[in-house]
């Protein structure tokens, strides 16, 4: 019967599982049926909404090291223009930790990253900067994971777009690149005997990172079951909120079942690919990056409007596409003397962050079961390293001025996102209609936890369907958002 252990009862013709084998939300709610009323179902929200999305932010690290690239650290530390490539490579590696350190390791996670940022300004040569940027990636590996992770458990799908949407929003606030791009502004104006910008640069976004550790290890909460700021009549109701998601809230166990059905499911590779192309003219930041560090500033503005948009007013992906692909046309075509005119053509090209941001929404609403929905963020933010990864390796000096190449490289990819997003669009919309047409399922409706009650003895509770850790391909009326 799915994904979890179960025990059959002939006798009461039900199955009975126990508690530690369901969703950490089906063993708070089990036994509870009576709903929600949408004022108070607000009111936890918002109250979520305060103590999370705060928190919910991104850093700076990967910019810092192209703004550092014209403060000095190129010529400080002997970087050759492919070692300055590779190191830019590194920190995009991902690495695929157990599932529940994605959440629950954060605040340790993120120590480790800002100690290894503030570590840079110690680096003398290329070895010294490939240890400090392989630990870098290593840390980035799983913030982004585990943010869709936490976003799914707190909120509805009708949320979950803009949640996301508003926390990666700090990725134009922070990363690129209002607040780093005028702190390399100003570490380029330090002057100190013996301590460069570079290392001021690394230092200042080191600190800042290592008090985010520690607000992390504060007031982070790992799932809605045990939010801090949650009465245990809240944490209740935060859970009965997303009860129409039907992908529950978490689940301790490991099913390899799960993480099978999502390598074998098409929709996690159309995902996976999407990721890896929209992310090969990502180089485009540290490119900008290097020449100054305020360029930046203009692309921050850019990703925080049209993100903003995105996903207040709902467009689809694939609108955020079309500015793109006219950016890179002006880009390739206007005169070469027409400096105003190329500089905004590049700012264009800022605008199509939008689509991933929703692409990274969409994954989520449309992945259930807690080891599925892992494993396929884990696939697609892989993706998403590798398209970073290969961007860099496009900028070669044979390609000078105009870098034709790479232009058309990245045009070619916008337009394959678009395709995808629409193939993604018309796979889903056929499996709900395959489904709208299936008799009703009844497989999962007699289901009961069997749990502890307040005298110590063994009692059983009906739990509901949507709380019992099913993937969406497990559960038939699960219908996927277009």
């Amino acid at each position: 019967m799915g994904s979890f252990s179960e025990k059959s009862d002939e006798k009461h013709g039900h199955v009975s599982i126990d508690s530690d084998q369901v969703d950490t939300g089906a063993q708070l709610v089990a036994g509870i049926s009576s709903s929600l009323d949408a004022d108070e179902s607000l009111r936890i929200r918002r109250k979520i909404d305060r103590h999370i999305l705060p928190l919910m932010i991104q850093f700076m690290d990967k910019t810092t090291l192209g703004s550092s690239a014209i403060l000095g650290i190129r010529t400080a530390t002997h970087l050759t223009t492919n070692q300055l490539g590779t190191i830019f490579y590194l920190s995009y590696l991902v690495f695929e930790f157990p599932q529940n350190w994605l959440y629950r390791g954060f605040p340790l996670n993120i120590l480790i990253w800002g100690i290894a940022l503030c570590s840079h300004a110690a680096c003398k040569n290329f070895a010294g900067l490939f240890a400090v940027r392989l630990i870098l990636g290593m840390c980035e590996g799983s913030i982004t994971a585990g943010f869709m992770i936490v976003s799914s458990m707190f909120y509805t799908r009708s949320e979950h777009t803009a949640r996301v949407g508003y926390w990666f929003l700090m990725n134009g606030t922070g990363s690129n690149s209002n607040i780093s791009g005028f702190i390399s502004f100003g570490s380029l104006h330090i002057h100190t005997a013996g301590f460069e910008p570079w290392q001021w640069l690394m230092i200042i976004t080191g600190i800042l990172t290592l008090i985010t550790a520690v607000l992390f290890f504060l007031l982070f909460p790992d799932s809605p079951t045990t939010a801090w700021f949650l009465t245990m009549d809240e944490r209740i109701k935060a859970v009965q909120r997303i009860k129409e998601n039907q992908t529950g809230v978490e689940n301790k166990h490991f099913k390899k079942e799960q993480m099978i059905e999502a390598l074998t499911d098409p929709k996690t590779w159309l995902f996976a690919l999407f990721s890896a192309l929209d992310n090969i003219p990502n180089s485009l930041t540290n490119q900008r990056q290097i020449i100054t560090t305020l360029l930046g500033c203009v692309d921050g503005v850019v990703e925080i409007v049209t993100i903003f948009t995105g996903v207040t007013i709902a467009l689809g992906g694939d609108a955020y596409f079309i500015p793109n692909i006219l950016g890179v046309f002006l880009v390739n075509f206007l005169p070469w003397h027409d400096k105003v005119g190329l500089l905004f053509s590049v700012w264009l090209t800022g605008v199509g962050t939008t689509g991933f941001v929703l692409a990274l929404a969409w994954v989520s609403q449309t992945t259930a079961g807690h080891t599925k929905k892992v494993t396929t963020n884990a696939i697609m933010l892989s993706a998403y390293c590798i398209g970073n990864a290969a961007g860099p390796f496009m900028w070669q000096a044979k390609y000078k001025p105009r870098n034709h190449v790479p232009w058309i490289i990245i045009g070619i990819c916008y337009v394959l996102c678009i395709a995808l997003l629409f193939s993604i669009r018309v796979f889903l919309a056929r499996e709900n209609k395959r489904r709208d047409a299936e008799p009703q399922d009844d497989t999962y409706e007699d289901v009961y936890v069997v749990k502890m009650d307040g005298e110590g003895n063994r009692v059983e509770v009906k739990v509901s369907k949507e709380f019992l850790d099913l993937t969406d391909k497990e559960n038939r009326d699960f219908r996927y958002v277009l």
